[in-house]
């Protein structure tokens, strides 16, 4: 789990999207080109946050393991070891936690 071990800087934090729904919720399997863009993802690691105009750190509302929307662009991918989609992303404009 290299992920353990790579710690963002700032307020970015790394995510992993979920998997795609390859089912209906009527039990009908869905092909790969009627499968929508995942825009969750869980939370793998965080940033100690971002500091304010006066220099003090403004911690991150968000913390590992909770589940988040992503935007459908933006974030740069992150390759560590057996996972592949990884996306880093700036928490100020562009995560939402789903609760």
């Amino acid at each position: 789990m290299a992920f353990r071990k790579f710690l963002p800087m700032f307020d970015r934090v790394l995510v992993e999207r979920l998997a795609a729904e390859t089912m209906s919720k009527g039990g009908i399997m869905l092909p790969e080109k009627a499968q929508g863009k995942v825009l969750q993802a869980t939370v793998v690691a965080v940033g100690p946050g971002s500091t304010n105009q006066k220099g003090y750190l403004t911690p991150m509302s968000v913390k590992i393991g909770e589940k988040v929307l992503l935007p459908e662009y933006g974030g740069t991918k992150v390759h560590l070891e057996d996972k592949v989609c990884l996306k880093m992303l700036s928490i100020k404009y562009h995560t939402y936690l789903i609760q």
